[in-house]
């Protein structure tokens, strides 16, 4: 029997972070596909090479054209440039726009089927540009955001109240950026809410290292992040391919839901075989509601550089 494919395109960091996590997995085989010659070639070979130490059977293939892509299952996108020092958000927008969707067709072509997962930045508008491109249903197009996001925020949880990160359960909705909005009111500690566990002093600092959790990296390391993003694309890929039915913050398409329409915005969706099976509506505080709609307007302003 085939076992099924996982297409990561892109293997820098972040989409060879993504490619061990699932290869470890071990329940289908993995594309990593990237332009620059020799790279995914040789990710992929030293992965399949830590297949008898982990004990998994090496099927991760390095490539870069799209046929081997073929009958992919799933595709994560993590293609496009960074954002460099003095480059604008505007910049760094109509540059990857192009990337994503010139990538997005090639995908297409060879796995109409696919389910399509963005990580590209910036992260909101390139789910537009993928969707566009693709001609997908937006159940299909969608991407992370919301996972990293969260889970920096269950890390800061868990050392404030030195509780086990396992018991935290939190949410972080919105763009994905300084305008993002952890949701403080559905946040628990073992069942507790963390205002019971927490100043308000010391949840207001917690949630604004989260907001600017990706530019505290970059500072330190020079480079974005890449263990925790790769972790949570992979974990986005197992609730699809595995149908887990997980409830998990991700960039989807909107249509009227928490009063936002024709846009994408991070909140609560149920993943399946199929994607999006469901978007989640919290009940949330004015002060919550208020800080989405202001967190959707800057998103806005971003899509709006699209040139399509």
């Amino acid at each position: 029997m085939m076992r099924r494919k996982i297409t990561i395109v892109g293997a820098g960091a972040t989409g060879a972070t993504a490619a061990h996590i699932l290869a470890a997995r071990d329940y289908a085989d993995v594309v990593l596909t990237d332009i620059k010659e020799g790279l995914p070639q040789g990710k992929a070979l030293d992965l399949n090479q830590m297949g008898p130490v982990l004990g998994f059977e090496p099927r991760i293939t390095g490539t870069n054209s799209y046929e081997e892509t073929t009958g992919s299952d799933v595709v994560v996108i993590t293609a496009g440039l960074p954002r460099s020092p003095g480059m604008s958000r505007d910049d760094l927008v109509t540059t990857n726009e192009k990337i994503v969707g010139s990538v997005t067709e090639q995908i297409v072509a060879q796995s109409p089927g696919c389910v399509i997962v963005i990580l590209s930045n910036p992260l909101d508008a390139m789910c537009h540009v993928a969707k566009s491109a693709s001609g997908f249903p937006k159940e299909r197009v969608f991407g992370q955001a919301g996972i990293l996001d969260t889970a920096r925020f269950r890390t800061f949880i868990a050392w404030e109240t030195g509780a086990s990160v396992r018991d935290v359960q939190a949410l972080v909705l919105g763009g994905h950026g300084d305008q993002m909005v952890p949701v403080v009111s559905a946040t628990t500690v073992g069942g507790i809410p963390l205002r019971k566990l927490a100043s308000e002093e010391a949840i207001r600092a917690m949630v604004e290292r989260t907001a600017k959790g990706g530019g505290e990296l970059v500072n330190l390391m020079g480079t974005s992040a890449w263990y925790a993003p790769g972790a949570a694309a992979a974990q986005m890929v197992d609730s699809i391919m595995l149908d887990e039915k997980r409830v998990l913050p991700c960039t989807a398409y909107l249509e009227g839901e928490y009063g936002i329409d024709g846009l994408y915005m991070g909140v609560p969706v149920k993943l399946g075989p199929s994607g999006i099976e469901q978007i989640v509506e919290l009940d949330l505080s004015d002060e919550e509601r208020l800080a989405l709609e202001s967190s959707s307007a800057g998103v806005r302003e971003v899509v709006g550089v699209l040139t399509t």
